[in-house]
């Protein structure tokens, strides 16, 4: 069974499913596009073959040959498009976040429900076959019962401010990533978050409201533990480390590199830079996440990550903002 899919626009993420779609998942076909730069949906429909051309995303949602919709529009528009799409019988491919609010989240989950359609989020970095493997050995249980969680998340650069203005802030579009990948690698739910920030970066990122660089713990059910560092700018590039550690031993994925290399001399010990930025790092992980989407479609079987693991990485989120802004740790009951 081929899925037939729309992707509905066509940024910089939706450029990377496109292709994906069009060239690397097995299974898939990519049939229409649609974003209002018109330009753009032309030029990457030329790209990749794509018949059916489209402003309006509405006319994605009402082409008969449409499966399944990839959504890659702003945030702000997620929600609403899950909803849409629901209701026209496809499924569905969302970008993180869903929403930014959970009553808009929740009407959009129960849609899906009564629809009787598959959605999974794009939490991507749960396919990269390093944190896979992290997460395969914690199940296993290779390090015994874990303990510790920690994880390091850093850019290479801030995001325009534009982007911040609207993105929800750090916790809900960069960290959001985290939360996720702490409940994937830990295989169990936080309970509590206790989050610092500071504008250290960029004083343009404080005056808009958010921070850009932020430390935040995490208490699991088991009473095991977890923290997560990010900064908006790490001059060498982008910085991405896990390690779980337990009773009986620890598991860890390091960042990649261009190559392997070793240079030692007269100055000491030298590798190189880690990839510069998440199209480089995850390059891998993208095209495995679309291809286990498919793969649910083709199995009926639920997607790996659910419209209820978008939701808690959102709960997460706003936890934290909640404990950034009163200064006490908060409790996830208190927000979901």
């Amino acid at each position: 069974m081929t899925v037939r899919f729309g992707v509905l626009g066509v940024g910089r993420i939706g450029r990377i499913h496109a292709r994906n779609l069009a060239t690397q998942v097995e299974g898939a076909e990519l049939v229409a596009i649609a974003d209002p730069r018109m330009d753009a949906a032309r030029e990457v429909a030329a790209r990749w073959h794509v018949p059916h051309v489209y402003a309006d995303y509405h006319d994605v949602l009402r082409h008969p040959q449409v499966d399944a919709v990839v959504i890659a529009t702003p945030t702000d528009t997620h929600a609403r498009i899950i909803v849409e799409a629901a209701e026209a019988g496809k499924h569905i491919f969302c970008e993180k976040p869903i929403a930014l609010d959970l009553a808009a989240i929740d009407q959009a989950l129960e849609t899906v429900e009564r629809a009787g359609v598959k959605l999974q989020v794009g939490f991507n970095r749960r396919f990269d076959p390093t944190f896979k493997r992290v997460r395969e050995l914690v199940a296993q249980g290779a390090i015994g019962t874990p303990h510790l969680l920690r994880i390091t998340s850093r850019d290479p650069e801030p995001p325009p401010l534009e982007y911040v203005k609207v993105s929800g802030g750090i916790f809900l579009d960069m960290t959001i990533h985290d939360f996720d990948m702490a409940r994937y690698l830990m295989g169990e739910e936080v309970e509590e978050v206790y989050a610092m920030g500071a504008v250290l970066v960029d004083p343009g990122i404080g005056q808009v409201g958010d921070v850009d660089t932020a430390v935040v713990t995490l208490r699991f059910r088991s009473g095991a533990m977890g923290v997560i560092d990010n900064s908006r700018k790490a001059v060498y590039g982008y910085d991405q480390r896990v390690e779980v550690f337990g009773s009986g031993g620890m598991a860890a994925g390091e960042n990649r590199t261009p190559d392997a290399h070793v240079l030692a001399d007269a100055q000491g010990i030298h590798r190189p830079k880690p990839l510069y930025f998440f199209l480089e790092r995850y390059m891998d992980s993208f095209i495995a996440e679309m291809q286990a989407f498919v793969a649910a479609l083709q199995e009926d079987r639920e997607p790996p990550v659910t419209g209820l693991d978008g939701r808690m990485a959102v709960v997460l989120g706003l936890a934290a903002w909640q404990s950034l802004r009163e200064g006490r740790p908060v409790r996830v009951s208190e927000v979901s």
